[in-house]
């Protein structure tokens, strides 16, 4: 049964057997390069009524049976639960939520708070502690482009639940659920460039409060060409522009209020157009 919705952006590259959305739009230039005619992209957009019935009576499970490859039936989005990635607007109001997390108001209530940050590398080995002032007031800045993942610090996920419960009380995820999972938060805050090169985990949604995110995507069984210690920033800039056509990912920006859905086991890199706040719900 097909979430309702009308299609309006993410970008692939064609795949056999896919048709035309009933409508699109090319997707906008990326670092000095230009949309291409043949990409293309699924963006559902969410009614407040048609939603509240939709998520009373869906789960992202049963999404799994819709639009198989050849049914005719495709409809405005393609296959979802277990092998497709979408973005999804309008599903819940986070207006709270984006108001606690400005700088001022987190800085207020955080600032003494000691963090915990990853290396920005595929594997995120390296851990450093450090008070989360400081990691605004003084890491928090413009990814260097000669800078590698393993020498970049990036506060995503290894969040003290106790501390900032008071936040995240005022989160409203998804409403959509994976039989036999327990959601899970992963909150943070990135500067402009940074992101996380290619690596793959369990189902989740992905949701912009500040901020734009570039998502760039491959199915599991499409192993991109990556380093796992080089930025994303120097993948987009090094490997991306040599990628042909049947090579390159299927890739959106996500921009505040929306939500990108991402299937199990799929490849994903990040870049942070922006300063960037932004909340993960792992469906593990």
């Amino acid at each position: 049964m097909p979430l309702p919705g009308r299609a309006q952006e993410v970008t692939s590259g064609v795949r056999p057997g896919c048709r035309p959305l009933p409508r699109r739009r090319s997707c906008r230039p990326m670092a000095g390069g230009r949309a291409r005619g043949s990409r293309r992209a699924v963006r559902l957009s969410e009614g407040g009524g048609l939603m509240a019935r939709a998520s009373r009576l869906l789960a992202l499970w049963a999404l799994a049976a819709v639009a198989l490859p050849g049914s005719g039936e495709e409809g405005d989005g393609g296959w979802y639960a277990f092998v497709r990635p979408v973005i999804l607007q309008g599903l819940t109001d986070n207006s709270r939520f984006r108001a606690l997390c400005s700088r001022e108001k987190l800085l207020a209530s955080f600032g003494d708070r000691v963090v915990r940050l990853s290396t920005a590398n595929t594997y995120s080995y390296q851990k450093v502690d450090l008070p989360f002032q400081e990691y605004v007031e003084q890491l928090l800045h413009p990814q260097d482009p000669t800078s590698l993942g393993n020498d970049t610090l990036y506060f995503f996920g290894d969040n003290n639940f106790t501390e900032w419960a008071s936040l995240f009380r005022h989160y409203s995820p998804p409403p959509f659920g994976l039989l036999g999972t327990a959601p899970a938060y992963s909150f943070g805050i990135a500067g402009a460039g940074s992101g996380v090169p290619f690596h793959w985990h369990g189902p989740g949604y992905s949701e912009v409060i500040y901020g734009r995110k570039r998502w760039f995507l491959y199915p599991p069984e499409k192993t991109p060409e990556f380093h796992p210690n080089k930025t994303t920033l120097a993948w987009l800039r090094d490997t991306y522009p040599a990628l042909p056509p049947s090579a390159r990912p299927l890739e959106c920006t996500i921009q505040a209020g929306e939500v990108l859905y991402f299937p199990d086991r799929w490849w994903h890199a990040t870049l942070n157009l922006d300063t960037s706040v932004f909340i993960s719900t792992f469906l593990g």
